[in-house]
């Protein structure tokens, strides 16, 4: 069966890209979110096995959607996947309970290993 991931990322381009490395894998899509609010709202409806999320996106950013749904869903897996790659990001990413951080642009190879690499922690 496959793992469900969804798609937390202002940019439609990010989405489609997201979506297309996912398509010939593992994974399947079930849900992509514009916004911190809306991955929240969704989160609850399809609870997926990882969840990608973005840090800079309009109104609440991604490190207090991935806070708030840690704070919820203890359980969750969140990968960070952010042109936003400072060192204090990461390590507060980090503290919150992220389970890695992709930075963009990113390659095929190189998110699906961090993708393994969060279903492993």
């Amino acid at each position: 069966m496959p793992k469900k991931i969804m798609i937390v990322d202002d940019s439609r381009i990010a989405q489609l890209q997201l979506q297309e490395i996912f398509s010939d894998t593992d994974y399947q899509v079930v849900a992509c979110c514009q916004n911190g609010e809306e991955a929240l709202e969704t989160y609850k409806k399809v609870v997926p096995d990882l969840v990608t999320m973005d840090i800079v996106m309009p109104g609440m950013d991604g490190l207090d959607t991935a806070r708030l749904l840690l704070q919820s869903y203890p359980d969750a897996r969140v990968l960070m996947v952010s042109s936003l790659a400072y060192e204090d990001t990461i390590k507060e990413a980090e503290r919150i309970g992220a389970k890695g951080f992709v930075y963009k642009p990113f390659d095929h190879d190189q998110l699906l290993q961090a993708i393994d690499n969060a279903f492993q922690k």
